[in-house]
C-alpha cells in the first residue's frame, strides 16, 4: 500500500477526468482509478444514439484508453467493487479482499437507473420481470440486439434518456410508444413550446404517444409483454426500456457514515464531510453561488466531466468554488435540444425566434436575471445558447424586450 495515493471509486466520466487531471496539476504519487465494468472509461452519450444506430459493429468512444492510462501511471482497477471505506484508516476495502490506502479519495460513483415498481395485490411493490434499462456500454449492447426491423417497443418514461431511445429504435424500424405519466414529455426543465415541437417530430416519425398513462400490471410470457393500463388498454410489447430517471449511488458514502442529501452532500470545493473525501458528478449535491447557494444534483456530461477536474484541483489544496453554468443537450432525429442553467427557478419566460434555425427561450427571475435559456433548433442554437451561458454567469438584469428582439444581438447584452 502507497501512503500517499490518491483514489476514485468510478471509472465514468468524472473519474477518468480527475485522475488525468491529477497528473495535469503535476500530482506525482500514485493515482488509483477503481471501475465496475471491464472497459476502460468510456462517454455514455452515445449509448443512446450512435450505439444503438450504428449499421456496423458498434465499440465503446473512450474518454481514454488502458494505455494511455499506463502512460499516466495510473493504476486502473476494473471489473472490481469497492465494498467499503474505512474512514479512520483511510483504507478502501474490495469485494475481492484488496485493500487501497488513500490520501485523499473521490467518489465518482454516478447513479443508477430507477426500477420502475409497480403495485401488487398485498399492498407491496413488485418489480415486473422483463424490464431493460439502459446505463452501461453492455445495456446499449442487450437493447440493440432486441431492436430489429418491426419489433414492438414501450419507452417507459418520455425524458431526455426515452425520447432518444425512441429515435433509435424507430431508426432501426421498430414500432414504438412513449409512455408517459405527466400530462406532456420532457415535464423537467424544457419549456412546453420546445416539448410539443419535439413529440410532433417524433409522431412525424411514427412514434405513438401514451399520456397520462398510469400502468397497472406488466405480464410477461417468452412471447411477449402485456401492459395493462389503468384505463383498462392493453398493449403488447417485444421490448420494454424504462427510462423514469436515476438515482445517485451512495451506498458507500453511507456506508462509511458521510452525509447524504439527494445525494452525496458536498461543499463548493465538492469536498464531503470527510477533509480527505470528496464527491463530483451525478453522485452529488451541492451548492450553486449562481443560485443564491441553492443545493443542486446534475445528472449531465458537461456537469461529470468539469466537476470531475475541479474535484481534482480540491484534493490538490484549491480552495476555488465550483460555479459552472449547468448545461445540458440531446439529439433526436435532426432536432437539437439544448439547455443552460435552471429553468425551474425562473418566474417568466421570454421566446425569441431565430427563424429557420429554430427557438430561443429565456427564463428570467423576478428581477429579471437570467436564470436559464433553452432553445431548440436543426443547426446553429450553440452560440446563442453559449451567451447564453455567459449572460448567466454575469448576473445582470436584463431588458425582456431586448432579448425577444432577434435584431439585437445577444453579445451585445453582455456589456450592459
Amino acid at each position: 500500500m502507497t501512503d500517499n495515493a490518491m483514489v476514485i471509486i468510478g471509472a465514468g466520466e468524472t473519474g477518468a477526468r480527475a485522475a488525468a487531471e491529477l497528473r495535469d496539476r503535476g500530482w506525482t504519487g500514485a493515482i488509483t482509478l477503481i471501475g465496475e465494468e471491464s472497459h476502460a472509461p468510456y462517454e455514455r452519450p452515445p449509448l443512446s444514439k450512435q450505439v444503438l444506430q450504428e449499421a456496423g459493429e458498434p465499440s465503446p468512444a473512450y474518454i481514454v484508453t488502458a494505455e494511455k492510462l499506463k502512460e499516466l501511471r495510473i493504476d486502473f482497477i476494473h471489473s472490481s467493487r469497492a465494498a467499503s471505506i474505512d474512514r479512520s484508516k483511510h483504507l478502501v476495502a474490495m469485494e475481492d479482499g484488496r485493500q487501497f490506502h488513500y490520501e485523499r479519495l473521490l467518489l465518482a460513483t454516478g447513479a443508477r437507473p430507477r426500477t420502475l415498481q409497480l403495485p401488487d395485490s398485498d399492498n407491496g411493490f413488485i418489480r415486473p420481470p422483463n424490464i431493460r434499462y439502459l446505463r452501461s456500454y453492455a445495456d446499449a449492447l442487450a437493447l440493440r440486439s432486441r431492436m430489429k426491423p418491426g419489433q414492438r417497443v414501450a419507452i417507459i418514461g418520455g425524458g431526455f434518456i426515452g425520447l432518444e431511445a425512441a429515435a433509435s429504435a424507430r431508426y432501426r424500424g421498430c414500432a414504438v410508444t412513449v409512455v408517459e405519466a405527466g400530462p406532456r414529455i420532457l415535464m423537467r426543465g424544457v419549456p412546453e413550446a420546445i416539448a410539443r415541437v419535439i413529440e410532433a417530430r417524433h409522431r412525424a416519425e411514427g412514434v405513438s404517444f401514451k399520456l397520462n398513462a398510469s400502468i397497472q400490471a406488466i405480464e410477461s410470457s417468452e412471447s411477449e409483454s402485456i401492459i395493462t393500463f389503468s384505463d383498462g388498454e392493453t398493449l403488447g410489447f417485444d421490448v420494454i426500456l424504462a427510462g423514469i430517471g436515476a438515482v445517485p449511488d451512495t451506498v458507500l458514502a453511507s456506508g462509511c457514515g458521510l452525509t447524504i442529501e439527494n445525494g452525496i452532500a458536498v461543499d463548493e470545493r465538492l469536498n464531503t464531510s470527510d477533509p480527505d473525501i470528496f464527491a463530483a458528478g451525478d453522485c452529488c449535491s451541492f451548492p450553486h453561488p449562481l443560485y443564491g447557494g441553492t443545493r443542486i444534483r446534475l445528472e449531465a456530461w458537461r456537469n461529470a466531466q468539469e466537476q470531475g477536474t475541479h474535484a481534482a484541483g480540491s484534493m490538490l489544496g484549491s480552495t476555488e468554488a465550483y460555479s459552472a453554468v449547468p448545461w445540458f443537450w440531446s439529439d433526436q432525429y435532426d432536432l437539437t435540444l439544448q439547455v443552460t442553467g435552471l429553468p425551474h427557478t425562473a418566474r417568466t419566460t421570454v421566446h425569441r425566434s431565430l427563424g429557420a434555425t429554430g427557438d430561443l427561450y429565456f427564463h428570467l427571475t423576478d428581477d429579471y436575471r437570467l436564470a436559464a435559456a433553452s432553445a431548440i433548433g436543426r443547426n446553429g442554437i450553440a452560440k446563442d445558447i453559449r451567451l447564453a451561458e455567459m449572460l448567466i454567469a454575469s448576473r445582470a438584469a436584463l431588458d425582456p424586450v431586448q432579448l425577444a428582439a432577434p435584431d439585437i444581438k445577444l453579445k451585445s447584452l453582455l456589456t450592459v
